[in-house]
């Protein structure tokens, strides 16, 4: 099959701007209706609009059982780019663009895949990935719109290899509440917001700490700590922004529970702004995924460190694995890319998936 469709489906969809931040895109922007012309009469087509540039759109032909999930948000472009971000520009092997490589480089494969044939297939697209929202998905799942589907493939840059187990992400902000006053006060020890937060995050490392000499690495990291007004005010407030990428097999909420009993210095007001489960997450197994991809014959690639909305659909219950064109140490980077053996790579094992499960 001839990449020379590919890459005129992907020059197309790097020039459509869909970065996130700033959300601007809703059910009437044009990538959708684009879409929709590209896939042709034989698909279905489904667009819902969750609001803040929340858009997931499905899009069936006849009654397939596997599903790909592909989303179409971008991180934002970054000044000094070599190239110009919103262009499709070809450098021998490398093309670049925001978004080539994350992910519409496997979109534009998936979209020859259903312009070169007629089998069934399944795609949902969707725009909120990179806003750590999940709310496409999850509303996706929510509704049980996953049930007629035996698998799905979120198509984030895997190398073209199947990933069934990846790390899960946690978002957590805090805020711990002082007495204001006079430094001179000794009270000012036990009563000051950022003293609190400090005791907090000292033993958040501890534990941390503890945890990986048990061989559970958890990427504890806190990123952000603000209080206080002047260093001779005893601090009223300490907001802190926390997060932890946990490994496959463990559990966001008990992982959760532990750290937010570490309150010593003083109890905080806590806000979970996301929380995507490991791929698997604790009490579930990957052996449907596993069988997939085993019967295909698809070659596996050992767990990796970030996290995809694959474990969102195999929180549901659907079968998931993670498998895309692209390294993910190109995707986000000043000057995003993907090669065309890449793509090459994915358009042939999409168009196989697609023909055997149809």
């Amino acid at each position: 099959m001839s990449i020379g469709g590919v890459l005129q489906k992907l020059g197309r969809l790097v020039a459509f701007d869909t970065q996130n931040p700033p959300r601007e895109l809703t059910a009437a922007s044009p990538v959708f209706a684009w879409l929709a012309e590209t896939l042709g009469p034989g698909f279905s087509i489904e667009v819902t609009d969750h609001g803040q540039g929340r858009v997931s759109m499905l899009a069936l032909r006849g009654q397939p059982r596997l599903l790909f999930n592909v989303h179409l948000d971008t991180v934002p472009v970054v000044a000094g780019s070599r190239f110009p971000a919103l262009e499709l520009t070809r450098d021998g092997e490398r093309l670049y663009g925001r978004g080539a490589c994350d992910i519409k480089g496997a979109a534009a494969c998936l979209l020859q895949v259903a312009a070169s044939g007629s089998a069934p297939m399944a795609l949902l697209f969707t725009t909120d990935e990179e806003g750590a929202s999940g709310c496409c998905v999850k509303e996706f799942v929510g509704a049980g719109r996953h049930l007629p589907f035996e698998q799905v493939i979120v198509a984030e840059p895997t190398g073209c290899k199947a990933i069934l187990e990846h790390r899960g992400y946690l978002s957590v902000k805090g805020e711990f509440s002082g007495i204001p006053g006079h430094s001179s006060d000794p009270r000012a020890l036990s009563d000051n917001a950022l003293h609190k937060a400090s005791v907090w995050v000292a033993e958040a490392v501890r534990m941390t700490h503890a945890l990986e000499a048990q061989g559970r690495r958890s990427c504890f990291n806190v990123g952000e700590l603000h209080g206080g007004i002047k260093s001779n005010v005893i601090a009223d407030t300490a907001r802190l922004h926390w997060s932890a990428r946990l490994a496959p097999g463990d559990s966001n909420e008990e992982y959760l529970d532990t750290m937010l009993g570490l309150a010593q210095g003083g109890a905080a007001d806590w806000h979970v702004p996301f929380s995507g489960p490991p791929l698997p997450e604790g009490g579930r197994d990957t052996s449907a995924a596993q069988a997939f991809v085993e019967a295909r014959q698809i070659e596996t690639g050992p767990a990796v460190d970030f996290w995809t909305e694959a474990s969102l659909f195999a929180q549901a219950g659907l079968p998931a694995i993670v498998l895309g064109p692209g390294n993910i140490a190109q995707a986000h980077a000043l000057d995003e890319w993907v090669s065309v053996g890449e793509l090459g790579c994915a358009l042939g094992t999409y168009t196989k998936l697609v023909t055997d499960h149809a």
